[in-house]
């Protein structure tokens, strides 16, 4: 586990810092060879330098975001309005998290990727990997 990223989930309160726990348990366990990080105060893991995955600590709860997530397909993924293509779901309790969806969506990351990674190069226009 990134330094960095237990120290994150450490720094969380209660049921947030177990939610946390989860989460990168189950993200590192299916992205072995990705790169993780803090990235923008948050953990991120990102394949060949684009942004797949992360959570943060929102006053409604720990939002678990794929930044790709909109094209899924999936109804519990909350699509963002706007000009990018994440999608998240929040949690407020251990008992929310449903690992098989979450594996499934991190499966989904690797094969559905929008390029995150050259978007200021290409001025904020993005282009599906």
């Amino acid at each position: 586990m990134n330094k960095d990223i237990q120290a994150y989930n450490d720094s969380q309160l209660n049921a947030d810092r177990q939610i946390c726990g989860i989460l990168s348990a189950e993200i590192n366990r299916k992205l072995i060879d990705a790169e993780s990080k803090i990235w923008h105060a948050h953990p991120v893991w990102f394949i060949d330098g684009n942004p797949i995955v992360g959570y943060s600590k929102l006053k409604a709860g720990i939002r678990l975001m794929f930044w790709s997530g909109a094209d899924f397909d999936e109804a519990d993924l909350k699509i963002n309005t706007g000009k990018f293509k994440d999608a998240s779901i929040t949690y407020t309790a251990v008992e929310q998290i449903n690992l098989d969806d979450v594996a499934r969506w991190i499966e989904k990351s690797k094969k559905i990727q929008w390029d995150y990674k050259n978007i200021v190069k290409r001025k904020g226009v993005l282009l599906r990997l």
